[in-house]
């Protein structure tokens, strides 16, 4: 009898076990919804760590380099810094917002995002005005006046890049409103305006800057050629490389950048997240592409990389110094 009524326990669990599962599984669905991770968000941490890692090492090596303390390179590791910054900000971004749920480091993440990539692309545009010098009054670019203006870009690209980035913080967001939410929440829709029309602005002065550029490249080359009496196929090929490298670098920003660039005006806050990390995605890996360009292609910085990890350099590669005129 006893063991028959073990046996009906067993397989009829009393009411108060079942509501007990009930509840259990509830709390375990709402906590797993709960903590649900974006795969957006997991992709753009993964980013802001390769974008991060990438520059941290360009930044050591100028610092670490005394040879490396002309204008082009300060100009590279004010780049390479910027990157830094952002990519560690998507990390800092990503932890915020799914172990620390804060207004307030909402607006100080995002601010800090702002600052990080406004300095980015404005690096960029001192690079390229730093080329065009270079290229325009190459006998008098290595005077102290050069170096004064390259010094006062530097400072005028991060002190706007700050302000840009305070914004948010001292009270231009919509977190009273949101009604007034960009697709960038808690930025609002005139705060990625006058962001957008600020990078319409730098794109546009970089694609005039580097129409002049390729002028003066196939001038100078078209003038080398003539020195030497006749027109080489070397001449064609160099000024075809030039050409296509300055194409390469202005094609590789307008694509990473335009697409978000162009959404935050016309888009709203009601429309579906996916649409802006589809566009802000790629602008990330502008910031990851930049190294590359800019720096691991210095043969300087190669001879560097050889000997911070190295200890050593490769003694047969011939190394030469770049100016930057070379594109």
């Amino acid at each position: 009898m006893n063991e028959s009524l073990n046996d009906n326990e067993s397989s009829f669990p009393l009411p108060w076990i079942q509501a007990n599962d009930v509840n259990a599984s509830l709390e375990l669905s709402a906590f797993f919804s709960v903590f649900t991770i974006n795969p957006w968000d997991i992709m753009l941490c993964i980013s802001g760590t390769i974008i991060a890692c990438e520059n941290a090492i360009v930044v050591a090596i100028i610092f670490y380099t005394p040879t490396l303390r002309t204008p082009m390179f300060v100009l590279i590791g004010s780049l390479a810094t910027a990157d830094l910054l952002a990519g560690f900000g998507l990390i800092l971004n990503f932890v915020f917002q799914y172990v620390i749920q804060s207004e307030t480091i909402s607006l100080i993440t995002v601010g800090f995002l702002v600052a990080s990539f406004t300095a980015s692309v404005s690096s960029l545009l001192a690079i390229t005005v730093d080329r065009y010098l270079s290229l325009y009054n190459a006998l008098t670019y290595s005077s102290e006046k050069t170096i004064l203006w390259i010094h006062m870009m530097l400072v005028v690209t991060w002190g706007v890049s700050l302000c840009l980035g305070l914004l948010p913080v001292l009270g231009w967001n919509c977190l009273d409103d949101d009604s007034s939410c960009s697709i960038v929440k808690p930025l609002t829709k005139s705060n990625v305006t006058l962001l957008s029309t600020s990078f319409f602005f730098i794109f546009i002065l970089m694609l005039h800057l580097y129409i002049k550029i390729c002028k003066i490249v196939c001038r100078h080359a078209h003038q080398i050629a003539l020195q030497q009496h006749f027109l080489t196929a070397s001449h064609y090929v160099a000024t075809k490389k030039g050409v296509s490298t300055l194409a390469i670098i202005l094609g590789t920003f307008g694509a990473s950048w335009l697409p978000f660039a162009i959404y935050c005006v016309v888009g709203d806050h009601d429309y579906p997240s996916v649409y802006t990390y589809a566009t802000l995605l790629p602008a990330t890996y502008n910031s990851m592409i930049n190294p590359i360009i800019y720096a691991y292609r210095n043969q300087e910085i190669q001879r560097s990389m050889w000997v911070l990890f190295c200890g050593c350099y490769q003694s047969k590669v011939s190394f030469r110094s770049r100016s930057p005129s070379d594109v």
